[in-house]
């Protein structure tokens, strides 16, 4: 009965996200604060799409434990501070925007970089109580941020990557398995405009998602899991050219 109620629980939630993430669409869409210009980017395909589908999916996300809701919407704000500041840089990956750093210049990147890394670690230090796990924890959340960014280069990748990866947190028992099928409920409420191209996730809805994927591990799982994905999502994010491209090569 106990495990009924939990799964219960766990697909009101994703019905929840999903519902407050498709409304989000709908308003953005109807108000575009600023202007429409300022919400429209070229895709891939040099189709003219909108990111509506990133603050909506951050927001829809962000409904899960305080600590986690937090470090959501920090990484969807630190996104959406590159998308904004960043849209006509095409430097990618850590190395480029560090040795910017180095040479004095702050790039949107750095600051995405370093400010969702803070966003993680504060995080992983209330959802953990030892030392070492808050660290992993930080890392785990940081680098599935990350990690679903990398994979956000066509239509589609990175929503289809946030319900692969977050299914199997479901049959987990606790919060992990609510924090993940929120996750996975604002990721299928935007999927079907992102592989339409009419909208697209951007640094926000892509950070978010996985910052949100990366606390349902932690929650889900004790230091030798932590640490498990703490080395895959390092190891993704310094051959983080080779995941984008296999992740351009699907479908």
């Amino acid at each position: 009965m106990i495990k009924r109620v939990r799964r219960t629980g766990s697909c009101s939630s994703m019905v929840l996200a999903a519902v407050l993430a498709r409304g989000g669409v709908t308003a953005l869409r109807a108000v575009a604060p600023g202007g429409r210009e300022r919400w429209e980017r070229k895709n891939h395909a040099g189709r003219t799409v909108d990111l509506c589908a990133g603050p909506a999916s951050a927001v829809g996300t962000a409904r899960v434990r305080p600590a986690v809701g937090l470090a959501v919407l920090a990484a969807g704000a630190c996104g959406a501070y590159d998308d904004v500041v960043g849209a006509g840089d095409s430097r990618r990956g850590f190395r480029a925007h560090l040795t910017a750093l180095r040479n004095g210049e702050v790039t949107s990147g750095a600051v995405k970089l370093f400010g969702i890394s803070a966003a993680g670690l504060a995080a992983g230090a209330v959802l953990k109580e030892r030392p070492l796990d808050k660290v992993l924890a930080g890392a785990v959340i940081a680098g599935a941020a990350h990690f679903v960014n990398l994979v956000d280069v066509s239509p589609g990748r990175a929503g289809a990557a946030v319900l692969a990866l977050g299914a199997p947190g479901l049959l987990r028992e606790g919060p992990g398995a609510e924090t993940a099928a929120v996750a996975m409920g604002a990721a299928a409420a935007v999927l079907p405009d992102d592989l339409a191209e009419r909208t697209m996730l951007g640094d926000t809805g892509a950070h978010a998602l996985g910052a949100a994927l990366g606390a349902a591990v932690v929650a889900g799982n004790g230091r030798a899991g932590l640490a498990a994905h703490a080395v895959a999502l390092v190891a993704a994010a310094v051959c983080g050219e080779r995941v984008s491209e296999a992740a351009r090569s699907l479908g």
